[in-house]
C-alpha cells in the first residue's frame, strides 16, 4: 500500500524526532523464528513481563519444541500460566507446533529466510492464532525482513498522530503504515513508537506537556489548548 508523499514525509520527520529523543532503540537478542513465533502468542493479551515469565517456564520445563508439541495439554497449560489466558494459549501453542509439523516434517523455520517478506508473511498466517501482528514480529525481529507489527500502542499513536484513518481496523493497519513508513525505519520506529506509548502518550491520559512531537501532532496540540482554557 503507498502512502499520499505528504503522510510519508510527515511519518519520516517523526521517526527522525523519535530517534533524536530516544535514540536508536535495541530489543533484545533475535530468537529464533520459532521461539519468537511462541513468544508473540504467549504475549497475546499481556505484558512482556508477563509473557517473559511464561516462555522462560516452558523452556525450563521441556527440552525441545518438539517435547512441548507432543506434551499432554495440561502440562503445558501449568507452565505458561503467567503469562495469563493459559487454558487458550496453550493448546493454541500446540496446534501450531503440529500444523508446523504437518507441513514442514519438522519445527525448523530457517527457510523462512529465503522467501520474500510477503511469502514468508502468508506462509505464517495460515495457522490458526497466527496474526498479521505476530507474523510482522517474527519477520521483523526474528528473520530481519520488512514488517511493521502494529500493537495497542502503534495503533494508539499512530491514530492520534494522524497517520492513519481514525475508523481503520488493526488488520489493516499492518499494510497502511507499512506504506506509510520507509522499510529501512520499521525496527526503529515500531520500537520507538511502543515507547512514546508507554511513557508519554498514554491511554487514558496522554502526557502532551512533554511529548518530543508535540509540533506534529494535531491531537496533543488540541489537548494541550483545552488544558489551558
Amino acid at each position: 500500500m503507498t502512502a499520499l508523499p505528504s503522510l510519508a514525509k510527515r511519518a519520516l520527520k517523526i521517526h527522525e524526532r523519535l530517534l533524536e529523543f530516544y535514540g536508536e532503540p535495541v530489543w533484545r537478542n533475535p530468537l529464533p523464528a520459532v521461539d519468537e513465533l511462541v513468544s508473540t502468542i504467549l504475549s497475546q493479551n499481556t505484558n512482556d513481563l508477563n509473557r517473559d515469565r511464561g516462555f522462560h517456564a516452558l523452556r525450563a520445563k521441556f527440552g525441545t519444541w518438539e517435547q512441548v508439541r507432543d506434551a499432554p495439554v495440561e502440562t503445558v497449560i501449568e507452565a505458561i500460566r503467567p503469562a495469563g489466558l493459559a487454558n487458550q494459549k496453550g493448546p493454541r501453542i500446540q496446534q501450531v507446533l503440529r500444523s508446523i509439523t504437518a507441513e514442514r516434517g519438522g519445527l525448523d523455520l530457517s527457510f523462512l529466510a529465503d522467501l520474500s517478506a510477503e511469502e514468508a508473511r502468508a506462509w505464517l498466517m495460515r495457522f490458526n492464532g497466527v496474526g498479521p501482528k505476530t507474523a510482522a514480529i517474527v519477520l521483523c525481529f526474528s528473520l530481519g525482513k520488512p514488517a511493521f507489527p502494529v500493537d495497542t500502542h502503534i495503533y494508539r499513536v499512530t491514530g492520534r498522530l494522524g497517520l492513519r484513518p481514525e475508523r481503520m481496523t488493526v488488520e489493516q493497519a499492518h499494510p497502511h503504515l507499512e506504506g506509510v513508513f520507509p522499510p529501512e525505519t520499521y525496527y526503529a520506529a515500531h520500537l520507538n513508537i511502543i515507547r512514546l506509548g508507554r511513557e508519554i502518550c498514554q491511554a487514558r491520559r496522554p502526557r502532551c506537556e512533554v511529548c518530543p512531537i508535540i509540533k506534529l501532532c494535531d491531537y496533543g496540540k488540541s489537548q494541550i489548548v483545552n488544558r489551558k482554557s
